[in-house]
């Protein structure tokens, strides 16, 4: 597995550019997968959702699944963030990693 970084100040066109490469780099029949970082305070889950209430009761991982796809929310608490080494040994194989 290959990763590649792409780093800039918000606002800057990072996810428009990854937007664009990503159908090209799998036009060419490569798996893409990515990670994003955000400096805010993300949550995909909704108050008042059942995965929601008991990921606050405490739970320390939640996997929320559908037809779909699937999510795997993991709770900081407090905890410094996870590593880049710690994120990439936790993706499913793939071709290429792009970083956001």
């Amino acid at each position: 597995m290959k990763f590649f970084g792409i780093a800039g100040q918000s606002g800057m066109g990072k996810t428009t550019l990854l937007e664009r490469l990503v159908p090209e780099i799998a036009s060419r029949g490569l798996v893409v997968s990515l990670i994003k970082h955000s400096h805010k305070h993300i949550d995909i889950d909704r108050p008042g959702k059942d995965s929601y209430r008991l990921r606050e009761s405490g739970c320390k991982e939640v996997l929320l699944l559908g037809h779909d796809r699937w999510a795997l929310m993991h709770e900081l608490r407090g905890a410094d963030e996870p590593s880049l080494d710690y994120l990439l040994d936790r993706m499913q194989h793939c071709d290429l990693v792009l970083i956001e």
